[in-house]
């Protein structure tokens, strides 16, 4: 029913739901089922706890409501995610879309709160509901309409990459959970007179609570700056070694301004033999693959390396060997040799973990006498810096 409705309503799906333009349709629509089907819920289960006197139902509309509310925000965040870049706002508006989840899962904590008091008083204050089976029906209902939408904002957040749908397509899974547990409570209610109401829904409050705090944590990373995913810099590394001329990338940075408007920019290590327009070429080349073929805004920046200089090789393989053996994530580059009349400088950059910050000037310390230990004459001129992807 999923790719029924989305091939039907979205011209391009799925064969272009990684454009811009597909993608805010796809939220949009999603934004519009979700308003649609949370009102409806709202209104039956509303008018379901006013005829039973039930408490829980009640406050599962409520629920609803507020899904209705979170659909909402889907809808204008998607919107306001495909406006173009202006001069404000050169890198696109794609941001938003991370701030709507946000947004929703924010909505998701008060609602788990609020399931929290309510779930409490009704411990405290226990009462009896009538034993009509309507409201078990309409509950029923809203389990398998409630497990559609998990399924479809699932399916349809991860066809677009939209942590936005994720946290929509959680919510709704919450939902299946906590009207399960309601009618669960209120069947046992009517059979046995017991009142679970309460119990259950503190149990489904504190559960919804966790994962609204994990879905917190999810939609602030990106916005905070997080590592890149880690098949997209093995990606960016593949493409880039295909190339025969290139010897080695470093430096690699990937920002993220919203989904599909990604830039990246790294340092490629090239022959200082070869010819530099062709190797400027290379470069323009790469860059254009990317931008075609990914989307990929990817800036290259050229390091000329000295092939073939004996001395520069040992040195190369000495440092290199030193730092591994030191720890596995030490990394050298750009190295380059500079002789003198009194002692050689070996100038290279030296990439360290965030961990091993406190050791750095011993990590340097160590290599020197490395060095040295291998040629009197070599001086170590050390930068050091951090790897932002892990290359």
């Amino acid at each position: 029913m999923t790719d029924f409705l989305l091939r039907h309503f979205i011209k391009g799906y799925p064969e272009k739901a990684d454009t811009p333009a597909i993608r805010t349709k796809c939220g949009v629509f999603a934004g519009i089922v979700g308003i649609l089907c949370n009102v409806l819920l709202c209104a039956f289960k509303f008018f379901s706890g006013i005829i039973s006197g039930s408490v829980a139902i009640s406050a599962d509309a409520i629920n609803n409501l507020s899904d209705a509310s979170s659909s909402i925000i889907t809808l204008l965040g998607f919107r306001i995610a495909s406006k173009p870049a202006d001069d404000e706002h050169p890198y696109g508006h794609g941001r938003s879309e991370y701030l709507s989840s946000l947004a929703v899962s924010v909505i998701i904590l008060i609602i788990g709160a609020g399931m929290v008091r309510s779930s409490i008083e009704k411990i405290i204050n226990p009462s009896d509901i009538s034993e009509d089976f309507l409201p078990l029906i309409i509950l029923a209902v809203s389990i398998v309409v409630k497990l559609w939408m998990a399924s479809f904002n699932h399916r349809l957040g991860k066809a677009i990459s939209s942590k936005t749908l994720e946290a929509t397509a959680s919510d709704s899974r919450n939902d299946v959970i906590s009207t399960a547990a309601v009618f669960v409570s209120t069947l046992l209610q009517m059979k046995f007179g017991w009142h679970l109401d309460g119990w259950m829904g503190l149990f489904v409050a504190v559960f919804i609570l966790w994962n609204g705090w994990g879905l917190i944590q999810d939609s602030i990373a990106p916005i905070l700056g997080q590592m890149p995913d880690p098949e997209l810099v093995k990606h960016i590394s593949s493409v880039i070694k295909s190339y025969p001329q290139i010897l080695g990338i470093h430096d690699l940075i990937v920002h993220d301004y919203g989904p599909g408007r990604q830039f990246a920019s790294l340092h490629v290590e090239i022959s200082a033999d070869a010819d530099v327009l062709e190797s400027h070429d290379i470069i323009d080349r790469i860059e254009r693959r990317f931008l075609k073929e990914d989307g990929l805004h990817v800036v290259i920046h050229y390091d000329p390396v000295v092939v073939g200089d004996a001395e520069t090789e040992k040195a190369k393989k000495i440092l290199s060997d030193a730092a591994k053996a030191y720890d596995e994530r030490l990394s050298i580059h750009d190295l380059r040799i500079v002789p003198g009349t009194t002692h050689t400088n070996i100038v290279f950059d030296l990439t360290v973990p965030r961990e091993l910050d406190s050791k750095t000037k011993e990590i340097k310390s160590y290599l020197s006498e490395i060095a040295s230990e291998h040629n009197r004459k070599w001086m170590c001129v050390i930068t050091s810096e951090h790897s932002f992807t892990g290359i």
